[in-house]
């Protein structure tokens, strides 16, 4: 993990394009560390950047899983660290930019190995309501049911055999805190005032409407259960049905949007490796200056 920096953030905050100037003005490449973004397909749904921002440096892990296969932490990892080997190897710094604060940490801090699904008890917990299996994970480990979304059966499923099958609580063995590993990952976590925050994520919601998010949808194929997870997918697919207004349908994308990006601000509030930096303060070239100052002041240090 040596040689890369992290640009982290809620969705709508600007990262991506902040990343992508700076990378083009120090002549770093980026991996990106969005469990959407990832995916090969449904390209406005996972505010992908686009051609122009792109073309200013070299970006890796965006577009490159199809949307049939399930991903996590563990395969996010091993992806992004061959890809920052190889962009060291080319003597060229890596910024990691992204929202997803798991992704992110099983960088900087690493995973404990986790037991791979057990079919008969998966089994078992997949017959069980939503609402048993919250009461259930609450019961055997209230810290992770304070962390996920208990809306996301999958997760809690996940959380649950993990329980059953190693004996501990997810929240125990979860996360590897390894200090070293942890100080050596530096970078700087970006936001914005709330107000701009949300009005920001309103506009880009209606943007993707815009521009014919749900053509994009009606000719998606088949998702996997990690790509189905992404926000508005569920929303769009019920209009497409005729289940649901468009008017109604763009308010409740925008208001999931607002609670992810809340979520968002609370995980990264609670990495103190990484330096605060609010963008309602800065222009945007103002932001690019000071970061771009920032790692190539890190990288001389440690090359010293």
């Amino acid at each position: 993990m040596t040689r890369a920096f992290f640009i982290v953030g809620p969705t709508a905050s600007g990262k991506s394009e902040l990343a992508a100037d700076v990378a083009h003005e120090i002549g770093a490449e980026i991996v990106s560390a969005d469990a959407f973004q990832i995916y090969r397909g449904l390209d406005l749904l996972a505010a992908k950047p686009e051609s122009p921002m792109l073309a200013k440096a070299p970006h890796h892990l965006i577009g490159s899983v199809p949307l049939t296969e399930e991903m996590n932490a563990e395969k996010y990892r091993c992806a992004a660290i061959r890809a920052i080997e190889e962009i060291n190897l080319r003597g060229n710094l890596t910024i990691v930019v992204g929202g997803s604060g798991l992704y992110i940490k099983a960088l900087t801090h690493g995973l404990a190995p986790l037991p791979k699904s057990d079919p008969e008890l998966r089994e078992k917990l997949n017959a069980m309501t939503l609402d048993d299996l919250r009461s259930q994970l609450v019961e055997v480990d209230p810290e992770t049911a304070r962390k996920i979304d208990l809306k996301n059966r999958r997760r809690v499923v996940r959380a649950l055999e993990i329980c059953s099958l190693t004996g501990k609580p997810v929240s125990a063995q979860r996360l590897c805190e390894d200090a070293s590993h942890s100080q050596a990952s530096t970078g700087v976590f970006v936001f914005r005032d709330r107000n701009e925050l949300y009005e920001r994520i309103n506009q880009r919601v209606e943007m993707l409407f815009d521009r014919g998010v749900i053509e994009e949808v009606r000719t998606a194929r088949k998702t996997s259960a990690t790509a189905s997870q992404m926000i508005g997918l569920r929303e769009i697919r019920e209009r497409l049905d005729g289940n649901k207004s468009l008017p109604r349908c763009i308010a409740e994308i925008q208001q999931a949007t607002r609670r992810y990006a809340k979520r968002q601000l609370t995980w990264f509030r609670r990495q103190s490796n990484f330096m605060p930096l609010n963008l309602s303060f800065l222009t945007h070239n103002e932001a690019v200056k000071w970061i771009s100052l920032r790692i190539l002041s890190e990288a001389g240090t440690r090359d010293d």
